[in-house]
């Protein structure tokens, strides 16, 4: 009889545990960007955030939903996906009523121009919901007619996963331009390391296909890179210091 009760109290944790660790892969992504969006709709600025951010995790989690049709994964990592997907639209949408309330006097770009120079840049938060779902279309029906193709099936999931695990070369390469880390929120890197190593730890333990532990793994390998930069950058500085700093430090040391 006790042998019985403990099995069902370890039941019911390990139950109580794998939800709790779903509604983290779930939820866990759009954390970072809730600070993003109250200091956006603060300050009336969205300069400091990347559309191209909502630009990257949209098709990626678009191609990972499509993925699903051809390869099964956990329900966890589909409602992360949707989740995802309507944070981006979220953000996009209050990034670009921001923008053109302080660009009044700017011509109008649209969806419809079909002008690869302003592409990303539009004016209306209909232009990007109609390249979303133009694109989304067309993914959609490719997936379709080559279902039946297992190439076409596992390259669909490895760009899925390879385009999210870019997300943080950007800033990676941005860093080694400049040289410094400074501008960089540190937190942020901080939440994106701790979050990528729980969902790689979660992709391996779940079974999830290779292509997701894979590219998890890029996606923390990325971050620790951003954070050496921060160390090293911060030890051994690079950039020039300006004269005004310079005279500013010899006149203390006087």
């Amino acid at each position: 009889m006790d042998d019985e009760l403990l099995v069902q109290t370890v039941s019911v944790f390990q139950e109580l545990v794998s939800w709790i660790a779903g509604g983290f892969m779930v939820f866990g992504g759009v954390l970072p960007y809730i600070p993003q969006y109250r200091d956006i709709r603060r300050t009336q600025n969205a300069e400091g955030f990347s559309s191209y951010v909502c630009l990257v995790l949209l098709v990626a989690n678009i191609l990972r939903i499509l993925f699903r049709f051809g390869r099964y994964f956990d329900t966890f990592l589909l409602w992360q996906s949707i989740i995802m997907i309507i944070t981006m639209l979220i953000m996009l949408n209050l990034c670009t009523s921001v923008r053109m309330a302080t660009e009044l006097n700017t011509k109008r770009r649209s969806f419809l121009d079909f002008d690869w120079n302003y592409f990303w840049l539009w004016s209306r938060f209909q232009d990007y919901v109609q390249c979303v779902l133009t694109f989304t279309t067309v993914a959609a029906y490719l997936t379709y007619v080559l279902l039946d193709s297992v190439l076409f099936v596992e390259t669909l999931g490895f760009l899925a996963v390879f385009s999210e695990a870019m997300l943080g070369t950007p800033q990676l390469y941005c860093n080694y331009q400049n040289k410094s880390t400074e501008g960089m929120s540190i937190i942020m890197v901080l939440m994106w390391t701790s979050g990528d190593t729980f969902k790689t730890v979660y992709f391996l333990i779940t079974q999830a296909p290779v292509q997701f532990w894979t590219c998890g793994l890029l996606q923390v390998v990325v971050d620790i890179t951003i954070l050496f930069q921060v160390y090293y950058y911060s030890r051994y500085p690079q950039k020039p210091i300006s004269h005004t700093v310079s005279h500013t430090t010899s006149a203390k040391a006087l």
